[in-house]
C-alpha cells in the first residue's frame, strides 16, 4: 500500500499544482503530509519529518542559491555580460557563430537564474543573425539548448544543487562528468536538432516585435573579458581542482582539510560572490550601494524557488521516514530497471505534468534517494554511482515541457511563435537533449 499512498500523494501535489494553482511549495508540502499520515506515521513524526526535511536541505543549499544568483544579477548590470556576448562573437565569426553562441547560452546558463538568461539570450541572438544573414530561429534554438542544459546539470543553479545534496555526490565529480555529457546533450539538442527541422527552422521568419525598436543600454565601464569569464567559472574550477587534489592528498591531512574546505561549494560560492563585488562592483567604479542593490534583488528574484527547495526536501525525508524508500529499494533489486532509468522517468512523468525542472528533479530523487541507500551506512548501494545518479535526475527534469512551463510561453512570446511551432522548436531541443543525457549516463555506468 505504500506506493499506493505516494501516487496519492503525487496525484494530490499535480492537482494542486495544475488545476488548482496552487504554489509549489505548498503542494508538495500538503502531499508530503498526506504520504507520511496514510503510510502509518503519527501526526507528530510527520510534522517533524516535513521540519527536518525543510530545514536541513535549505541549511546546505540556500546559500549557494542565493549567491549563484547575485553572481548572475551582478554580471547582468555590470555589462560583463555584454562583453563576454561580444568578444566571443568578434574572435569566432561568422563561419562559427553557432560554436560562440553555444558558448555565451553555456556560460549564461551556469551564472544567472534562467529567466535573466534567457531574456539577455534572446535579443543577443537574433541582433546576431540579423548581421550575420542567417535564420534567427536556428541560432536561438542552439542558445536556448546550450542555456538551458547547462543550467539543469550544474551548479550553483537550484536543481542540480538540490540533487547533489539529496544524494550526497561530489560537486567536482559532477563537473567533471557533467561537462562532456553537457557537450553531448548540446550537439544533439543545439546543433543536430536544428539540421533535422531544417525547412522550418531555417525558414525567412519577421523579427519579433520585441526587437523591432530595439535599443541598447549602455554600460560606460564594463569589466574586461578576463573577468567577465572569471567570476562566472570561477566556483566550477574551484571545486574541479580541488576533487582532482583529493586524488593525489589525504583528506585527513591539515593540507587536504584546508583544500577541502575552500573546495566546499558554499566557500567556493562566498568566493565567487566575492570576486564579483570587487571586479564587477568595485573595480568598475561602483560604490557598495550598488553591491547591496544588486545583491538584494537576486534574493528577492530567487526567494520562492529556494522555499520550493524546501518543500522538496520535506517531500524527500516523507518518503525515507515512512519506509516508502527501502520498499522501493527490494521491487528494484527484485527486477531488472536500473536505477539511471527510473530517476529520469520519474523527472521526466513529474516534469510534463508541473512544468517545473525543481519541483520533478526533487520529486524524483525523494522518491529514489531512499531505494538506492543503505539506511545502516547512509552512503549509496553498491554499482550505484551518485554523480551519474544527478546527472540521469536532472536529465529527466529537463525534458520536454508544454503549456503548465512558464519557460515555454517565455520562448513562444518572446519569438512571437505559435503554440504548435514553440512546441516543435523548444519542445523538440529539450527532448532531444534529455534523452541523449541518459544514454550519456548509461554508457558511463558500464565504466565508472
Amino acid at each position: 500500500m505504500s506506493i499506493l499512498w505516494l501516487c496519492v500523494g503525487i496525484a494530490i501535489m499535480l492537482v494542486l499544482n495544475i488545476k488548482f494553482k496552487w504554489n509549489s511549495m505548498l503542494a508538495l508540502l500538503l502531499a508530503g503530509a498526506v504520504v507520511g499520515l496514510c503510510n502509518g506515521m503519527t501526526p507528530g513524526h510527520t510534522l517533524e519529518s516535513i521540519s527536518k526535511g525543510f530545514g536541513s536541505t535549505l541549511g546546505s543549499l540556500a546559500i549557494i542559491v542565493v549567491f549563484g544568483a547575485a553572481i548572475g544579477k551582478l554580471m547582468v548590470d555590470s555589462g560583463a555580460s555584454n562583453v563576454l556576448a561580444s568578444t566571443l562573437i568578434k574572435k569566432f565569426g561568422v563561419k562559427y557563430i553557432r560554436v560562440a553562441v553555444a558558448i555565451i547560452g553555456m556560460i549564461f546558463g551556469i551564472a544567472m537564474f534562467y529567466e535573466v538568461a534567457f531574456l539577455m539570450l534572446a535579443p543577443l541572438v537574433i541582433s546576431i543573425a540579423r548581421e550575420a544573414k542567417i535564420s534567427w530561429l536556428s541560432l536561438a534554438i542552439t542558445g536556448v539548448a546550450a542555456a538551458t542544459i547547462s543550467h539543469s546539470i550544474f551548479p550553483p543553479q537550484p536543481g542540480p544543487v538540490a540533487l547533489i545534496d539529496a544524494y550526497n555526490a561530489d560537486y567536482g565529480t559532477v563537473y567533471i562528468i557533467g561537462i562532456p555529457m553537457a557537450i553531448c546533450m548540446l550537439a544533439v539538442g543545439g546543433f543536430l536538432y536544428p539540421r533535422l527541422i531544417g525547412k522550418f527552422a531555417n525558414a525567412d521568419r519577421p523579427v519579433p516585435k520585441f526587437m523591432q525598436k530595439d535599443e541598447d543600454v549602455v554600460i560606460d565601464n564594463p569589466p574586461s573579458f578576463a573577468v567577465s569569464l572569471l567570476v562566472p567559472l570561477s566556483p566550477a574550477i574551484i571545486m574541479i581542482s580541488v576533487t582532482i587534489c583529493n586524488i593525489f592528498i589525504d583528506k585527513e591531512s591539515m593540507l587536504g582539510q584546508w583544500l577541502n574546505f575552500f573546495g566546499s561549494s558554499q566557500v567556493a560560492m562566498a568566493i565567487a560572490l566575492v570576486l564579483a563585488f570587487l571586479l564587477f562592483g568595485t573595480r568598475q567604479g561602483h560604490n557598495m550601494d550598488w553591491n547591496m542593490n544588486c545583491f538584494s534583488s537576486a534574493v528577492q528574484s530567487i526567494a520562492g524557488v529556494v522555499m520550493i527547495i524546501g518543500a522538496g526536501g520535506a517531500f524527500k525525508q516523507i518518503v525515507l521516514d515512512s519506509g516508502i524508500g527501502d520498499y522501493i529499494g527490494k521491487m528494484m533489486s527484485a527486477g531488472t530497471i536500473s536505477p539511471y532509468i527510473m530517476a529520469w522517468l520519474i523527472a521526466v512523468i513529474i516534469r510534463l505534468a508541473t512544468g517545473q525542472g525543481v519541483v520533478a528533479a526533487m520529486t524524483a530523487a525523494g522518491i529514489i534517494v531512499g531505494a538506492v541507500t543503505d539506511p545502516a551506512t547512509g552512503a549509496m548501494i553498491a554499482g550505484v554511482n551518485p554523480a551519474l545518479l544527478t546527472l540521469a535526475t536532472a536529465s529527466g527534469a529537463n525534458f520536454l515541457t508544454h503549456i503548465n512551463d512558464a519557460s515555454f510561453w517565455l520562448f513562444k512570446e518572446y519569438f512571437d511563435l505559435s503554440i504548435k511551432d514553440t512546441l516543435k522548436t523548444w519542445g523538440g531541443l529539450l527532448a532531444s537533449g534529455s534523452v541523449m543525457g541518459l544514454a550519456f549516463v548509461m554508457v558511463c555506468s558500464i565504466f565508472i
